[in-house]
């Protein structure tokens, strides 16, 4: 006995999920391990060429629309003898252009801590980098969680682009079964929900980690 539509709905819909979830999870891993590193560089170091390779990074990966720099992982790796599953090449993709996105929002949250305070660290004899850690690090992390928070959300919603390279995502599993149901508008309908939960999720976890650092 074949499986009702509602079976089959709920089914592709719980498995793209569940990629979804790991693809935008690593992703937002490696965006933020890539971005702390090199916001970190650029914030300790005045090497002109450190900067320069950074800012060209950035520039390049943020400029680049996101689907074309998925292809170019994809289709361009496998053109060379690289050959990439299509789940490898969404977290490497989405990662890497999140890594850029997140070395500006750390940055921004290390520049935020008064001057006065390194200043302070200096005089009783740390070291730039035992006061970036000890001191600009905790409070650059507090002060960006709201904007990581904003990009995860957005991440969320560009894991759908990755449809296009045939990784199993909520979108993509929802696309394989319009086009074998005809049911357009519900199929697309429940996607939406779908996403809809994930990011009403992700945003309360961000303001419940909020409220925690508030507390201490």
């Amino acid at each position: 006995m074949g499986e009702t539509f509602p079976a089959l709905l709920s089914q592709a819909l719980l498995a793209g999920a569940l990629v979804t979830v790991k693809v935008a999870a690593g992703s937002l891993a490696i965006a933020m391990a890539l971005g702390l590193a090199l916001a970190a560089i650029l914030f300790l170091t005045r090497n002109r060429f450190a900067h320069g390779l950074i800012r060209l990074y950035v520039e390049a990966l943020r400029n680049v629309p996101s689907l074309t720099f998925l292809f170019l992982l994809y289709f361009g790796l496998a053109a060379v003898g690289v050959k990439l599953s299509s789940t490898a090449a969404a977290l490497a993709g989405l990662g890497l252009i999140g890594g850029a996105v997140c070395v500006d929002i750390f940055r921004s949250g290390f520049r935020s801590v008064p001057d006065g305070q390194c200043e302070a660290a200096a005089s009783v004899g740390l070291s730039p980098v035992m006061a970036f850690r000890l001191i600009v690090l905790p409070q650059g992390l507090r002060l960006a969680l709201p904007s990581i928070g904003n990009y995860a959300i957005s991440l969320i919603k560009d894991t759908s682009l990755v449809a296009a390279i045939a990784a199993p995502e909520v979108m993509f599993n929802a696309r394989q079964l319009v086009n074998e149901t005809f049911q357009t508008a519900l199929i697309y309908g429940c996607a939406a929900v779908v996403y809809l939960v994930l990011t009403t999720a992700v945003a309360q976890t961000v303001l419940l980690v909020e409220r925690c650092l508030e507390l201490r």
